[in-house]
């Protein structure tokens, strides 16, 4: 049990009651045994967390307990407010009750029974939002923002500073709180004019508190870092300097962080699978570090990659560059002829590799077609890799790995930087051998330190509720399916048959993407939960340190186990951070993937804003008690009202996707003649109308 832990349990039996501070630190130092600074600080951790919770002057309590619960504060434009307690209801917080909190702050709130329901009061915001972005508007004399946001409503009074924005700005502003609830801002940065479509999409980037540039100082600490690896660097590592490796990745990509090499075995085969040792140079607690910890990841745009590291080191020291030497963590593993790892070692190494090849190239060799004369030199490794990627493919479909098979957009874009069309991104073989390569590095790792018992972070997906799958057997019964009965316990292969029911199907890659929404999202977690969609007992992410926290964490840790420096207190600690880092590495995640959403929204939106009136084929995607929602082949997708659709008396069948009247049906999968008749760069929303 963690320090934290045993700091809540004590505070949990006895809801702590102590008028001064200095007795209550002592008491727990006293019961704990650990000296009373130590203490000091981890109680405060917990005050700021949300996790304790001072009632009143002196009497502290755990959350959840006494009526008291913590969440995650939604508003909405009408002035009430749910929150979201995690698994359970959200609770319903009425518009005098919210005290100043604002959608997106973590709050506690006291629980107060209602006929009908629970409702809420904020008695405290525990996580504010700090920023928020909006346009600069007037009211009487006075500037505003009007947030971007339309869950928070009401209009923000801007304060005199010394940047003056403009009238019909984007702006970012910093919110000044105050006790009484009352909120005003300060604006510390001009994003432009609110009609440009760059400056749109800078307003979603900064909405998510995500930025594209670090300060002078990260960007000076990583540049020095940028020398030749020395004799130092490597003493004591693997030398790999003399195996064939090589690195495969997009035409378009900058930085390297995996290698692969493989050898022919009487038995099978070695593959080595060598990532940037970036925890060589990015030390814990560093100022590298911190603003890795606070990214978490590498968020991807259509324009652009705003990088968890600076590109000073992801494109220099830290990738793996053709010809040169790198500092790496191979994870080689003796692959038997069936595919099943047999035997492994993961060390600290030394590379250098021999082509930097492309996915095209590499699909030409497997194909037999002409390519590069570098490619053609590595077509015995990449024929062996071609035939152990192939069987480690069965074996994920044997074990019944989930093959949801939705596309990934590719968005074209001119000489001037706007977009002019969407395709989908192509996936060949060559993909496919890195992804198997990658997946069964991270399951060997995951495996090795989870039999050895050492606090890591693993990627983490559980099975999908009972609720859900019922739910999905129910939507594809509506559509005609015939569905196997629903198991006591949901697996893997159980999913992947319904998919299977489902392919070639009008409405497939609609249906896949309800099935996925039903299943629960992948986290980061301290403990082995295991991968659902992978059909796999142990995963991590090892492989991309250089743009994921995650993987960072565990390198450290490997390193730390290859040097035997992990005592009993270092674990203690470790415990305690990769639960912390897990949990943030995990919401940074999601905020990230929601950026990148609302982005690409932006330019498909961008994309179709000169095309009202044309007429396009389209598929219905979801259907709903307002209107179906409908897809084209370039990815974008926009709203059919039901009052424009053919006159008919409209009802709405939740269970089969479905909407009927007496002389017309409209379900998912259909086809449809739409014609646009409106784009909103703003809300990112489009609408058609049938074409008659």
């Amino acid at each position: 049990m963690t320090l934290t832990e045993r700091i809540k349990e004590i505070v949990a039996k006895d809801s702590l009651v102590y008028s001064k501070p200095d007795n209550l630190f002592l008491f727990l130092s006293t019961a704990l045994g650990k000296k009373q600074e130590v203490i000091q600080t981890e109680f405060k951790k917990l005050l700021a967390s949300g996790d304790i919770f001072e009632v009143r002057n002196g009497k502290f309590i755990t959350i959840p307990s006494h009526g008291y619960v913590k969440g995650h504060f939604m508003g909405s434009a009408k002035g009430y407010a749910f929150c979201d307690i995690g698994g359970a209801e959200d609770i319903f917080i009425p518009g005098n009750r919210t005290n100043g909190a604002i959608d997106g702050d973590d709050v506690i709130i006291k629980l107060f029974a209602q006929e009908g329901g629970k409702e809420g009061e904020v008695v405290k915001v525990v996580k504010p939002v700090k920023k928020i972005v909006g346009t600069v508007v007037k009211v009487s004399r006075n500037l505003f923002l009007e947030p971007d946001n339309q869950k928070i409503s009401f209009k923000i009074p801007i304060l005199k500073t010394a940047i003056k924005p403009m009238l019909n700005q984007k702006v970012v502003v910093r919110l000044v709180r105050r006790d009484n609830g009352k909120i005003s801002g300060e604006v510390v940065e001009i994003l432009g004019n609110e009609n440009d479509i760059k400056v749109l999409e800078k307003a979603i980037i900064r909405s998510h508190n995500l930025y594209e540039e670090f300060d002078d100082e990260i960007e000076e600490i990583a540049n020095k870092l940028n020398k030749p690896v020395s004799a130092k660097q490597k003493k004591g590592r693997e030398d790999f300097t003399k195996l064939t490796t090589f690195t495969i990745d997009g035409e378009d990509a900058k930085d390297f962080d995996d290698a692969v090499s493989i050898k022919k075995l009487s038995d099978g085969y070695e593959l080595g699978v060598h990532i940037a040792d970036v925890g060589e140079f990015v030390k814990v607690g560093s100022p590298l570090d911190e603003v890795a910890y606070e990214r978490a990841t590498s968020t991807y745009f259509p324009t652009s990659v705003l990088p968890m590291l600076p590109v000073g080191l992801s494109n220099g020291i830290c990738s793996l560059n053709e010809g040169v030497e790198r500092l790496t963590l191979s994870c080689v593993m003796h692959v038997t002829k069936d595919g099943e790892v047999k035997d492994h070692k993961i060390v600290e190494s030394v590379i250098k590799s021999r082509a930097r090849l492309t996915y095209t190239e590499v699909f030409a060799v497997i194909e037999g077609r002409p390519t590069t004369k570098k490619a053609q030199g590595l077509k015995k490794e990449i024929m062996l890799m071609a035939e152990l990627a192939k069987t480690l493919e069965n074996n994920r479909v044997k074990r019944g790995a989930l093959d949801l098979d939705i596309p990934e957009p590719q968005f074209v874009f001119d000489d001037k930087g706007y977009v002019v069309d969407v395709k989908k991104r192509e996936r060949n073989d060559a993909h496919k051998l890195i992804e198997e390569f990658m997946v069964l590095a991270n399951e060997t790792v995951a495996k090795h330190f989870s039999i050895a018992g050492v606090p890591f972070v693993y990627r983490v997906h559980e099975k999908p509720t009972i609720e859900k799958s019922k739910a999905v057997l129910s939507f594809l019964a509506g559509l005609g399916v015939s569905c196997p009965s629903l198991p006591k316990v949901v697996s893997p292969k159980y999913v992947q048959s319904l998919l299977d029911l489902i392919k070639g199907k009008t409405y497939e890659e609609a249906a896949n993407k309800i099935i996925l929404r039903s299943m629960q999202k992948a986290v980061y977690k301290n403990e082995n939960l295991g991968h659902f969609g992978l059909a796999l007992e142990n995963y991590c992410h090892f492989t991309s340190p250089i743009r994921r926290y995650p993987d960072l964490t565990i390198h450290r840790i490997i390193k730390e186990v290859l040097h035997k420096k992990l005592t009993k207190s270092r674990k203690e600690e470790l415990d305690e951070f990769t639960m912390e880092s897990a949990d943030q590495s995990s919401l940074q995640e999601s905020n990230s993937e929601k950026a990148e959403r609302e982005v690409d929204d932006l330019w498909r939106a961008y994309l179709m804003k000169d095309r009202i009136g044309e007429v396009f084929d389209a598929t219905i995607t979801s259907v709903t008690n307002y209107g179906v929602f409908v897809g084209l082949e370039n990815s974008v997708e926009g709203l059919v009202k039901i009052e424009d659709l053919p006159q008919d008396a409209y009802l709405f069948f939740e269970r089969s996707m479905e909407i009927k009247g007496q002389k017309h049906a409209f379900r998912i999968g259909d086809k449809m003649r739409v014609k646009l008749v409106n784009v909103n760069l703003f809300t990112r929303k489009v609408d058609f109308v049938p074409e008659k």
